[in-house]
């Protein structure tokens, strides 16, 4: 039993040590047990970082620009150029026409430009008549219509109202805005006063 009494022996050994640890205690104030040293970790390489070698840059030469292939181009004549079709030609007069829609009388009339004239109860001044080609319509004029009824002899006369100001077309004449419920008009053509 030799492995028993060894044991015992080193109990003995450790309890007498701590008695005598313990009597320290009581009669110095115990320092704070030591601390065995805590090896700091290794730090991590550093990684390493290579520089590649310096590459020799090329110079490149930018583009030379690309020649336009050649196109011969007419030079001017000295003939004068054709009018341009979009040209516009003003007239001095424009030709209406008027329909009574209660008596289906119709009248075709000139009227100069910027002077009134009166059909019945309706007073017409044509501002500007002018016609073109191309897409352009054969005639257009910009007009404005008063309406004044006839006074009767011995009355004041009627206020004047205006009842269209706009664009007509000779090759169109449905889509103006004149609506009036005793007559129509509408632009048959533009012309040269008196001619």
């Amino acid at each position: 039993m030799r492995l028993g009494g060894l044991a015992g022996a080193l109990l003995i050994a450790a309890l007498s040590a701590a008695a005598g640890g313990l009597a320290l205690a009581q009669t110095e104030p115990a320092a704070p047990p030591a601390q065995a040293p805590v090896a700091a970790p290794a730090p991590a390489p550093a990684p390493t970082i290579r520089q590649a070698p310096p590459e020799e840059v090329a110079v490149v030469p930018p583009p030379e620009p690309a020649t336009p292939p050649s196109v011969d181009v007419p030079l001017p004549s000295s003939r004068p150029a054709a009018p341009s079709a979009s040209r516009r030609t003003l007239y001095t007069a424009a030709v209406l026409q008027v329909l009574d829609k209660v008596t289906a009388e119709t009248l075709r009339f000139e009227a100069p430009l910027h002077k009134p004239v009166r059909y019945k109860g309706l007073i017409f001044v044509v501002n500007t008549c002018q016609s073109g080609g191309g897409d352009q319509p054969k005639a257009a004029a910009h007009l404005e219509i008063d309406s004044q009824p006839i006074a009767m002899p011995g009355r004041p006369e009627n206020p004047i109202k205006m009842v269209y100001r706009g664009w007509m077309f000779a090759d169109t004449p449905g889509p103006h805005l004149f609506e009036h419920p005793v007559y129509d008009a509408w632009l048959i053509a533009c012309k040269m006063a008196g001619s």
